[in-house]
């Protein structure tokens, strides 16, 4: 099996190299060339987008001299009548000293850039002064202390506000002695005016991105800052940086679509299907090039930014996960067309998931949901466990698996090379799931199947309601919640249904109903228990996955939910799948009214 493995692999690595037209070559490598050239030449240039975009208007030669050096603005030197006559033809002028901006917004953006440069100005007077003690009296000594802020306050909908008092507050406690520090630095004038010099030198608003990864070693000053270089964190420093490696891997995972898509419509999938090799071993085969590929490049990146190997350890379910989205759409997808839009629409959900979480490092638990928080706190130097892991990762795992299994179930003549529209073909893709033997079976793994879906979309929903007004996002978590597990529990019901509408006897319905909802009911628990304990102790963990203790209560609302669409099938076939569902949502909704009311009272 390995050996066929690899042959199929190296297949696919001389496929791929040769799916470009040998006229179309030549012109790729000479665009390859040039971008190449271009990067040099603006490396060692810079860039120049923004030279002359400000007209300011001075009066003083000598600070026209100062002002010419930044390269954004255009000065003149009009004379003073002149100025103040076409003082509406410049962003801002500058008369004995004071500035003049105009009303636009180019005017402010002017204005806070000629606040930047005068700041650049000072700190550089201040470096030249022959007692830099005297120019920088004040020193700080910057010490990082983890915050332990608990949130379960806010998350339970109480406002935490001091409360007045006119006594002073008491210590619980007993307060440790701070020994005084020490009035002298551990550093030479001349280290410490170098690198003022350096700093003030930076391009401030690059730098902060180039050097999340630097460490205070680099510093001569070591842990000491200037008031002026203070300044407060970025939220999106790391983030940047994690962008570097997952748009790599996203594309790459492109290239594997649209080698599926490309076998399709030239119907050269089926001298693969007439070997007689077992489906899994033609796409693990396939896929191990890009598998490959994609490891490389994330060892390439992190041994350039001379970060941690563990960064790898959260990106493997990541790339596992793009890599069985790209084979189930190369699969749906009829044409590029739609090969394009099923892609840009994945591309949208997976970057909202991965990286809308992430921003909350080390603020909420809910940022554990994303691999990328594992990423952020690797760069930043903190420490997590294995199951902070098993957290993060255990969706990306099974949702993976779970599209594979039903790849490799449809990896067969007649569903590559149907013509079908979409919604049909991922009815036909649900259907191979089913087994005519053992429907029941079928169904209860189906909707089982289904929960690491249902919760990726909840717990992504989580996020985006995580930042409205509490009473607003609570309201739309619990519709967005009931639908999404409406929808999930009715899927397989409809699929059946297409299948053999003649099978919906009123006995085979109920049992129907009751296999799906313990399906349900059995993986939710399971996965949570498992993996999400923590979510589940905040006010929206209890908005998502209630009852977690009372199972009777749920199971009846499952099964309530899948008879109603059953019933409405049954009476009015797929008409009544859409009404049936929004009286599911209904009706799931006011159990979690219920329950919730119950719970605050």
């Amino acid at each position: 099996m390995l050996s066929d493995i690899w042959t199929i692999a190296r297949w696919e690595v001389k496929k791929s190299f040769t799916l470009m037209k040998r006229d179309v070559l030549p012109i790729a490598v000479l665009l390859f060339a040039l971008l190449v050239v271009v990067t040099g030449f603006a490396a060692q240039s810079g860039m120049h987008l923004q030279d002359g975009m400000y007209q300011i208007g001075v009066d003083d030669p000598h600070l026209a001299e100062l002002i010419a050096s930044d390269a954004r603005f255009s000065v003149y030197e009009p004379g003073t009548p002149a100025l103040i006559k076409n003082r509406n033809t410049f962003d801002l002028i500058i008369l004995k000293g004071i500035v003049y901006p105009g009303n636009t917004e180019k005017s402010k953006a002017a204005v806070k850039t000629l606040e930047r440069d005068y700041a650049k100005y000072v700190n550089l007077v201040y470096n030249g002064n022959e007692d830099l003690f005297a120019a920088y009296p004040l020193w700080i000594n910057v010490e990082t202390v983890k915050s332990e802020l608990n949130f379960l306050a806010t998350q339970s909908g109480q406002y935490v506000k001091a409360a007045p008092s006119s006594v002073a507050p008491v210590p619980e406690q007993e307060v440790p002695n701070v020994p005084t520090p020490s009035p002298t630095l551990a550093f030479s004038e001349e280290e410490i005016r170098q690198e003022l010099v350096k700093t003030n030198a930076k391009n401030t608003q690059i730098s902060r991105y180039t050097e999340v990864l630097s460490s205070s070693s680099g510093n001569t000053m070591g842990s000491f800052r200037t008031p002026s270089q203070l300044s407060p964190p970025l939220p999106f420093d790391s983030i940047i940086l994690v962008f570097v490696f997952i748009f790599p891997l996203y594309f790459t995972s492109q290239f594997f679509m649209m080698s599926i898509m490309n076998e399709r419509i030239e119907r050269k999938g089926e001298v693969l299907l007439t070997t007689p090799l077992r489906t899994s071993t033609l796409l693990i085969g396939k896929a191990l090039p890009y598998c490959i590929g994609m490891l490389l490049i994330c060892t390439g990146l992190t041994l350039y930014l001379r970060a941690s190997l563990l960064i790898l350890l959260p990106l493997i379910p990541i790339i596992f996960f793009f890599l069985a989205n790209a084979l189930i759409i190369g699969m749906l997808a009829r044409s590029f067309k739609e090969l394009s839009f099923i892609s840009i629409f994945f591309s949208t959900i997976a970057t909202s998931y991965l990286f809308f979480p992430s921003i909350f490092a080390n603020v909420h638990v809910i940022s554990l949901i994303s691999p990328l928080t594992l990423i952020v706190l690797t760069l930043q130097g903190t420490a997590w466990t294995a199951a902070d892991y098993l957290y993060s990762t255990s969706l990306f795992w099974l949702t993976g698996a779970v599209l594979v299994y039903i790849a490799v179930c449809n990896f067969k003549e007649e569903r590559l090379f149907s013509e079908k529209r979409l919604l049909p073909r991922i009815r036909e893709f649900l259907s191979e799931t089913i087994s005519r033997r053992h429907p029941y079976l079928s169904l209860f793994f189906l909707t089982a199947l289904s929960i690491p879906f249902v919760f990726m979309v909840q717990l992504m929903s989580l996020v985006l309601f995580f930042n409205l007004p509490m009473p607003y996002s609570l309201a739309l978590l619990l519709v967005f919640a009931a639908f999404v597990e409406e929808l999930a529990k009715a899927v397989g019901v409809y699929t059946l249904f297409s299948m053999d509408s003649g099978f919906f006897s009123w006995k085979n319905l109920i049992l129907v109903c009751a296999v799906t909802a313990a399906g349900f009911l059995v993986a939710e628990k399971l996965l949570l228990f498992v993996t999400l304990a923590q979510i589940t102790e905040s006010v929206f963990g209890s908005i998502l996955f209630l009852s977690l203790g009372v199972l009777w209560m749920p199971f009846l609302l499952h099964f309530a939910g899948v008879l109603i669409v059953a019933c409405s099938l049954k009476l009015w076939g797929q008409k009544g799948f859409a009404p049936a569902l929004v009286i599911a949502t209904l009706v799931h909704c006011i159990y979690n009214a219920y329950i919730i009311l119950g719970w605050m009272q």
